[in-house]
């Protein structure tokens, strides 16, 4: 199959030839139903000889071109309807009744809470002109009113979260007018991911797009259903956690697809290079080093724990606290004592196989670097974040 994407240098554009290039290269082979042999990319800088040799091979059209800021509103029309039309008449020209997909906006609605404009005027015109299209041809024609999109795009231009993402990453100033406006979000990997699934023909179908669009299996509309509805005050105040998090060590709750978890990608990819990369507080003495790598909210703290040759460290017991104990260079014993049944157990362990070992609460506990002359290099995890009013940590030997 041979796929046309209009618009290919714009944010979705980008996305979505990046990932077709990894199906057809397989390097992605989770949609193996999809098979591509070329993926055309049009965009302003491509000659109209290009796009006709594109029309005459396309088995599938993703038409994104579009303008949404031109300096004249007359050019929304030009941008959004106008060149939709040459598409459409450079297909018919060869007979191509290759399937297309239209990418329109909520603001085609022209009522309602967005109003009348010269934008959503623009896209509801190109939207019937792709039913018009199909109507006549017989052609499956896909048309999608994308709400808010979210991913990687010039900041200050028509994303608000981009430009927050922007500001925030790079100390920059930020306003907001309200925090408690509400906007609804498409992240751009479940927008690619819907659009996998109309290459698979799994497209979910609505009569009335939009917010809060409803499935109907022979709506005229498609959708993608995954969104997420927060407000401008959310989003800025995650974010500004996610700035903190090289300081207090503290990642936010980030459940598995989450907004959160989505936007804490977005963050990162604003950072400038300089802050990739952030310096940790070693605590360090005569026997090694500790340091504590990340805190959580849930789920207590990861640190990494290095002992210098011939080393013994801990000697302690917890009430309720438990660790894990994993050794990722060098070789060590880790020995448990019950303290109130004077119960030993112990374990030797090394790099060269990783293991994992509790300790226990009630369990006196250390670990011994066995080496005269490597370090043993320890990854340790605690179900609590350190806490020195509550410590739960008591001296004694093994």
């Amino acid at each position: 199959m041979n796929i046309l994407i209009t618009g290919a240098r714009g944010m979705v554009g980008t996305a979505l030839a990046n990932n077709l290039k990894n199906i057809r290269d397989e390097k992605n082979r989770t949609r193996p139903n999809i098979i591509i042999d070329e993926v055309y990319e049009y965009d302003l800088t491509s000659t109209l000889e290009e796009l006709d040799s594109f029309c005459q091979k396309a088995d599938f059209v993703f038409n994104l071109a579009g303008v949404n800021r031109p300096e004249n509103p007359d050019d929304f029309m030009k941008g959004n309807c106008d060149f939709a039309s040459m598409l459409l008449d450079t297909l018919k020209k060869y007979k191509n009744k290759a399937p297309i997909m239209l990418s329109s906006s909520i603001q085609a609605t022209l009522s309602g809470r967005f109003g009348d404009s010269e934008y959503g005027r623009s896209k509801k015109a190109g939207e019937e002109l792709f039913f018009a299209y199909g109507a006549q041809t017989g052609v499956k024609v896909a048309i999608y009113r994308f709400p808010n999109l979210m991913g990687h795009s010039r900041p200050k231009y028509n994303s608000a979260v981009s430009t927050f993402c922007w500001a925030v990453a790079n100390d920059q100033p930020y306003m907001i007018n309200d925090r408690s406006t509400e906007l609804e979000l498409l992240y751009i990997d479940d927008l690619i991911a819907g659009m996998l699934d109309l290459l698979e023909g799994k497209e979910a179908h609505c009569e009335f797009c939009g917010v809060d669009a409803v499935p109907d299996a022979n709506g005229r509309y498609c959708f993608v259903p995954v969104t997420h509805k927060v407000t401008l005050g959310e989003i800025v105040d995650l974010l500004e956690q996610f700035k903190q998090q090289p300081v207090s060590l503290m990642m936010p709750k980030m459940p598995n697809s989450s907004f959160a978890k989505k936007l804490f990608s977005l963050y990162l990819s604003y950072l400038p290079a300089e802050k990739f990369k952030y310096a940790m507080k070693m605590n360090c003495d005569s026997r090694g080093s500790f340091t504590e790598l990340l805190h959580t909210k849930d789920c207590g703290q990861v640190s990494i724990n290095i002992s210098k040759p011939g080393i013994t460290k801990g000697q302690h017991w917890h009430n309720s606290k438990w660790e894990q104990f994993i050794v990722v260079h060098g070789h060590g014993l880790i020995q448990e004592r019950n303290i109130n049944t004077n119960e030993m157990v112990e374990f030797e362990v090394s790099g060269d196989k990783i293991e994992s070992v509790y300790m226990i609460p009630g369990w006196t506990h250390n670990i011994i670097n066995l080496s005269d002359t490597e370090e043993l290099v320890t990854v340790m995890t605690c179900n609590e974040i350190f806490d020195p009013q509550h410590p739960d940590t008591f001296s004694e030997p093994v």
